[in-house]
């Protein structure tokens, strides 16, 4: 009986959240997984996972074996504020991996993450008539610091003479260390000491996010699906929206806090918008994004419980990390999800 030929993939930072995610994804598909991190100390984690590490970075890439050639290549860095820099050095190092794979007869696809904001804040929550999705052919209209994103993602899809692409635009993620979503834990935490927490928000904002591993799953079914996919764009993002009082109610619940939720009235100026003003960002930012052509070409689902569902798992799972030592994102560093 013959053999199947193994595919081979790479991912950029792949010691990060999503970057992580999205290679564990692929080991777990059967997928021959390279990471590239730049950091010796994540060396160990990535082999403990069955991912082969590739110590270097897009702006000093390792040396390759002239045998090895990536079916998929999976760029999920960004580098803030200087987001141009890096990404004129993705596309260098994406370059020149696809010359030497065209000349051995391997035509890469690169999944590019960018992120749903890339859409822009929604000024509707969720009882507002009317409400519908960002879709992939919703216009473009992101906060101004997320514009050199939006503006040079695209942009990707000009390489068609060495290799197909892939932009994906994935929601906010949580599980395992929670990254931005442990600012919540945070919160609740904080909440309990005082015995009531109060929130300057809307209670109906909508809050669009998914679980870690779905969004790393999502990426293997594009990848997987090659000629439905390819040169096209893709949102990621869980099956339904959840609103910020379902999570508050469910993380007063969880951490036992008298008296529930409080909602004090929205007294914000006009710069202190949920889209320039940081603070904001994770607990503010209304917006609902659909990805039912995801699921419609590729059949992928998401499988994991909503994080208002299964708060009780995902805050173990966050005390776990950070006793650990992991350190969730903070408020004031964008990275790429979202």
């Amino acid at each position: 009986m013959a053999g199947r030929k193994p595919k081979k993939v790479l991912v950029t930072g792949a010691n990060g959240y999503i970057g992580g995610a999205v290679a564990r994804s692929f080991v777990r598909a059967g997928w021959t997984t390279y990471g590239l991190v730049r950091k010796e100390s994540a060396i160990k984690d990535l082999a403990l996972n069955e991912i082969i590490p590739l110590l270097g970075s897009p702006g000093s890439p390792p040396s390759l074996p002239s045998w090895i050639h990536f079916n998929v290549i999976v760029s999920v860095t960004e580098q803030w504020p200087d987001y141009i820099s890096h990404y004129q050095e993705i596309i260098t190092f994406l370059r020149t991996l696809a010359t030497a794979g065209n000349a051995a007869g391997v035509r890469p696809l690169v999944l590019f993450s960018s992120g749903c904001k890339d859409y822009g804040l929604m000024d509707e929550v969720a009882t507002s008539t009317g409400l519908k999705p960002h879709t992939e052919d919703s216009p473009l209209n992101p906060p101004a610091i997320l514009r050199p994103r939006s503006e040079n993602a695209v942009k990707t899809f000009e390489n068609v003479d060495l290799f197909d692409t892939v932009l994906l635009r994935p929601t906010n993620v949580y599980g395992l260390g929670s990254s931005y979503y442990g600012d919540f834990f945070k919160l609740d935490a904080a909440a309990k000491e005082r015995g009531k927490p109060s929130l300057l928000m809307n209670a109906q904002t909508i809050l669009h996010a998914l679980h870690v591993d779905d969004c790393g799953d999502a990426y293997v079914a594009i990848a997987e699906n090659l000629e439905v996919v390819k040169q096209q764009s893709y949102n990621i993002s869980s099956y339904r929206f959840e609103t910020l009082d379902e999570i508050a109610q469910s993380l007063a619940k969880e951490y036992g806090v008298t008296g529930g939720v409080k909602y004090l009235p929205l007294n914000y100026g006009p710069d202190q918008r949920a889209d320039t003003y940081l603070p904001r960002v994770l607990f503010g930012f209304s917006q609902w994004t659909g990805s039912e052509k995801l699921r419609k070409d590729t059949g992928w689902e998401d499988r994991r419980l909503l994080f208002s569902e299964g708060i009780h798992q995902y805050r173990l799972a966050y005390e776990a990390a950070t006793a650990e030592g992991y350190k969730p994102f903070d408020l004031n560093v964008l990275t790429a999800q979202g």
